[in-house]
């Protein structure tokens, strides 16, 4: 009885002892604060909208449970905001209308991409605005398939920050005249069919990318693929800029880790709205846990990564700066300085759709057996995605993407992101539906950013970790260079 009576008293509300002023102040000061939220929003937002507010009270499904337990943004969102608007559906920025963000700091590092691609401009967009929003200044898009198509060309060359390559005679004499041809550094690759083919264009682009970003007066370069996103953790603003802008002077180029993207739904449409769960790169996790855990990450795989392990470099221009392979750079005149970052990545996006898988089989023209599939793909999944997607029927092949490519969420894929194997990252997400005001929105809810941290290191070849010489091994088949 006393506890209660103790818990009780602690609980009570004071008695006014017969305070009328005081009752009537208490009433008027949540009246006035309310006042004037109303007068700062009409003076700094405009009219008020209710989608916008339900997008910044959203910020609560990004709590340490909806972390593990996976709860997807996107549809929580859009059901949300039908609610409050009446709308049947919300797209995000960028699908409809050119994104309107802040993008680069003009202040900042001058950021280009090179990019290898045959996506129209309908599935570039979200892809155009998220790294505009990070602080890429130049696109050189390489196009060729349906992103070389008239209007699709129109397009992307009506945005100012495009520059549109089509795959014509023009181009294919210029790769032709290069010296690319004289060196033996991609020879491996060369007069070899689909994948072998692509990685040699995506390295002659790669050349031609240099020049043009030597003439706009580009500081950096990467060469990333439409299925990937740069993810520029440790930068307090969330800016490729911030991150390059910090590596010193004497660097002349940066490794970003890659990780995985790990689909938890077999609906999966839009993969940079509704994958969040990721397997992170073993330069990123302690080697002791890799070991242990290397059979649960495989996922039955060939590989602890379903495609490449050895991320993406970014490249300081200057004279002589040449590709070296598509994940790579090197240089004619001189010995470069390579770094690797200890907290940013890229977010490497594959097979997180059905379609995905489904789709291999018509990528090249090569026969469904295990000699061509050798013949026609580098990597031991896209040979084993090629197999199964030409060999069964449609039925078959989702058995195949669940037990292979789909994480569901179970005791196994929790101890995964409690153990720091995996990752679950919603800033993706977040820059997609907050273009505006990303940094202020991030840093507020700690979503990110970790201290700004790069590793000073040779060559990933150079290498002596246990780790990174088990990754070898795993791709020990895979030519020189890739």
């Amino acid at each position: 009885m006393r506890a209660q009576t103790s818990r009780a008293s602690v609980l009570r509300v004071p008695h006014s002892g017969g305070s009328p002023r005081l009752v009537q102040l208490l009433l008027a000061v949540p009246l006035f604060l309310a006042f004037f939220a109303v007068v700062l929003r009409s003076s700094v937002g405009g009219s008020y909208d209710p989608l916008d507010a339900d997008q910044r009270l959203d910020a609560s499904i990004f709590s340490e449970d909806h972390l593990v337990a996976g709860l997807e943004r996107r549809p929580v969102l859009l059901e949300r905001a039908t609610k409050l608007t009446g709308r049947k559906e919300v797209r995000p920025q960028g699908f409809d209308s050119p994104w309107k963000g802040p993008g680069p700091n003009p202040n900042g590092v001058k950021i280009a991409f090179c990019v290898t691609t045959s996506e129209p401009l309908a599935d570039l967009r979200l892809w155009l605005q998220y790294n505009k929003a990070i602080g890429v200044a130049r696109f050189y898009l390489f196009v060729q398939g349906r992103a070389a198509l008239p209007e699709n060309i129109a397009g992307l060359q009506h945005l100012p920050e495009v520059t549109v390559v089509p795959y014509d005679d023009k181009l294919k004499q210029t790769h032709a005249t290069s010296r690319i041809w004289k060196e033996q550094w991609l020879a491996a690759f060369f007069h070899k069919p689909c994948n072998h083919e692509l990685f040699v264009l995506q390295s002659l682009n790669m050349e031609e990318a240099i020049k043009l970003a030597r003439k706009d007066d580009m500081d950096w370069i990467l060469h990333v693929d439409t299925d990937e996103l740069m993810y520029p953790a440790g930068s307090p603003g969330f800016s490729l800029q911030e991150v390059l802008g910090a590596v010193p002077s004497h660097v002349d180029s940066l490794v970003f880790p890659n990780y995985e993207a790990l689909p938890e739904r077999e609906d999966v449409l839009n993969p940079f709205l509704e994958v969040t769960l990721f397997k992170k790169n073993f330069q990123h996790i302690v080697s002791d846990l890799y070991f242990k855990n290397y059979v649960s990450v495989a996922h039955g795989n060939p590989n602890y990564f379903v495609t490449y392990a050895n991320g993406k470099a970014a490249a300081r221009i200057h004279p002589g700066l040449r590709p070296n392979g598509a994940h790579r750079w090197s240089s004619y005149e001189k010995s470069m300085e390579e770094w690797t970052s200890e907290v940013a990545a890229v977010l490497h996006y594959t097979y997180n759709r059905f379609s995905d898988l489904k789709g291999r089989r018509d990528r090249c023209d090569c026969a469904p057996t295990e000699e061509d599939a050798k013949r026609c793909f580098i990597l031991p999944f896209d040979r084993l995605a090629f197999l199964e997607s030409s060999l069964r029927d449609d039925n078959e092949l989702k058995q195949f993407f669940r037990d292979h490519l789909l994480w569901k969420q179970d005791n196994v894929t929790t101890d995964l992101l409690h153990q720091g194997l995996l990752a679950r990252l919603y800033e993706p997400q977040v820059t997609e539906w907050y273009p505006h005001g990303k940094s202020r929105f991030l840093i507020a809810h700690g979503l990110c950013c970790a201290p700004l941290r790069v590793q000073k290191g040779q060559s990933l070849e150079k290498k002596h970790s246990q780790g990174r010489r088990q990754v070898l091994e795993d791709h020990n088949d895979l030519p020189a260079g890739y």
